[in-house]
């Protein structure tokens, strides 16, 4: 596997080659690049963080994630039920929840 440092590097072969599948058909790079946009979108949401890029330890979240929806053929995650490591890496970077500072308060 190529070293891959931003979460936009990653592409279906890359997934493929993490999930160790032998043959890829064009039916399964199309699911893979789904559940790569659906890793993405669940990082963004879970974080509050717009560009993912930014974090290199997200590269592995993505490919935890799409393990998740490949090995249980769902395109959702269910945040109740997450991956320990997954949680921990986006609970390290959420801003989401943080509250805002005022602007009054300058």
């Amino acid at each position: 596997m190529n070293t891959i440092a931003k979460v936009s590097e990653i592409t279906a072969a890359d997934v493929a080659e993490y999930l160790r599948l032998p043959e890829v058909t064009a039916a399964d790079e199309n699911t893979l690049g789904n559940l790569i946009g659906v890793a993405k979108t669940f990082i963004t949401n879970y974080t509050g963080q717009a560009d993912l890029d930014n974090f290199q330890d997200f590269v592995i979240v993505v490919f935890i994630l799409c393990q998740d929806m490949w090995d249980n053929r769902t395109l959702y995650v269910d945040k109740s039920n997450l991956n320990k490591v997954v949680d921990t890496i986006l609970g390290m970077h959420s801003v989401n929840l943080l509250p805002e500072a005022e602007a009054d308060n300058a």
